[in-house]
């Protein structure tokens, strides 16, 4: 291949979590700020990127796929490059498996990310710093593309200390490591700035903010961060039940630029399973921090995921979690069938459950949970709440309360409106995850 004369343009498709979101924003920010062009289509990129997920099985088999689809799809003489969770935990595996890569690279190898990219395409890019910079410094450093929407994710730390039997991020993602609070500022400010109006704050274990670097903690976080000029809404991702305090629901509460909008990584209402998970709390402690919520904040909304047929789940069990259900009435919530990760302890733990046996059981679940989900839509109904709109699609305004994440909950369907605009809009009708309104004015 010679030297091309053009920058070589790169698509990169995003697999995963909102944190991989970010990180793919940071990706394209770096290879920008070197002199990488972005492709429109993946069939027209000389680079193919894909930022993979490792999190349970169903998520590595969705990147072996996409990967494999976009090695059949791409230009013969495009280059195609992994990165990601997936790059980070199995890179020797994924070399061996898959010849259509041209490079593997993983979460503690992104600071050579621009010079593969440049042997691989024989492109001289712009310097952008110095030689070598830490995959922390990659990611929270680098300036990000202008978003297309009226939203975007902030990562506010990378990793986690928590050590759940069932899940493996910590061994590949780290501890926690804490961003200072000032460049989470700046970050937002520069996003505001862009016409974000939006932005939600992730991390594996949010509400844990700081604690590894005493440079402040959540509250104070959200204070500084909700206070950017030109932020409209703040909304908050993954809070382990244990780590909410009275004083963080207060600032959440309280603070009209902070959604009420709870996402609480509560995985089961069993003791006895919670245990076993080697996380805190029961189905009664869960019922008393939501009821503690809603005391502060009647009309907040709730969210949550729950793993089905962690090894040893009885129906007793999966009575309890339906109980809880209908209990606590979340507006919200998915379910996730147990997959055993590779150097977990409940891998190897006794008391496996057949796939059959858990998915009848998922499947059980979720139908209580529409049903639940349908019935919150449906009392939306009379309401007049402030709204975005995210797009136009077929002639749609599609638009997003308070109640409702990007991407994963329900969506307010407009009778008029245009993307980023903000708009006070009247509920008329509800079904399913989603609800009509009409226009009553700007927000």
């Amino acid at each position: 291949m010679t030297q091309p004369t053009e920058a070589p343009t790169v698509w990169l498709t995003t697999l995963g979590c909102a944190k991989n979101e970010v990180d793919s924003d940071k990706i394209l920010g770096m290879l920008a700020a070197a002199g990488y062009a972005m492709a429109q289509a993946p069939g027209s990129a000389d680079v193919v990127m894909v930022n993979t997920c490792a999190f349970i099985e169903a998520a590595r088999q969705e990147s072996i796929d996409t990967i494999l689809d976009l090695a059949d799809h791409k230009r013969e003489d495009a280059s195609l490059v992994v990165v990601g969770c997936m790059a980070q935990r199995y890179e020797s595996e994924l070399a061996e498996a898959l010849p259509e890569a041209d490079a593997i690279i993983g979460l503690d190898r992104y600071p050579e990310l621009v010079d593969r990219l440049d042997a691989l395409r024989k492109w001289t890019p712009i310097t952008i710093g110095p030689a070598r910079r830490s995959h922390m410094d990659i990611l929270y450093e680098t300036r990000r593309p202008t978003p297309s929407t009226p939203w975007a994710y902030v990562k506010v730390a990378e990793g986690c200390d928590k050590m759940c039997t069932f899940c493996a991020i910590p061994q590949f993602r780290g501890k926690q490591r804490s961003r200072a609070p000032h460049n989470i500022r700046d970050e937002a400010a520069k996003l505001a700035a862009a016409g974000v109006a939006e932005i939600g704050l992730v991390a594996q274990d949010l509400a844990a903010y700081g604690r590894d670097t005493g440079d402040g903690d959540i509250v104070s976080l959200i204070r500084s961060v909700s206070a950017v000029d030109g932020l409209r809404r703040l909304r908050l991702f993954y809070l382990y039940p244990k780590e909410i305090r009275p004083a963080l629901i207060e600032e959440m509460t309280s603070n009209d630029r902070i959604a009420d909008y709870f996402d609480l990584s509560l995985q089961h209402s069993s003791a006895r399973l919670l245990r076993a998970m080697r996380r805190p709390g029961s189905g009664d402690r869960h019922r008393d921090l939501i009821e503690s919520i809603r005391d502060a904040a009647p009309d907040a909304a709730l969210r949550s995921s729950f793993i089905v047929g962690f090894p040893g789940e009885t129906d007793d069990d999966v009575d309890d979690l339906a109980s809880f259900l209908g209990d606590v009435r979340l507006d919200w919530a998915g379910f996730f069938l147990y997959s055993p990760e590779e150097g977990t302890p409940a891998a190897t733990m006794s008391d496996q459950l057949p796939e059959e046996v858990k998915a009848e059981r998922l499947r059980y679940l979720q139908a209580l949970q529409d049903d639940i989900t349908t019935e919150a839509t449906i009392a939306q109904v009379g309401r007049t709440l402030s709204v975005v709109v995210d797009q136009v699609e077929a002639g749609q305004p599609v638009a997003r309360s308070y109640r409702e994440a990007p991407e994963i909950d329900g969506v307010v369907l407009l009778d008029r409106g245009e993307p980023g605009e903000w708009l006070t809009v009247e509920i008329t009708g509800g079904y399913g995850t989603d609800v009509n309104a009409i226009v009553v004015g700007p927000a």
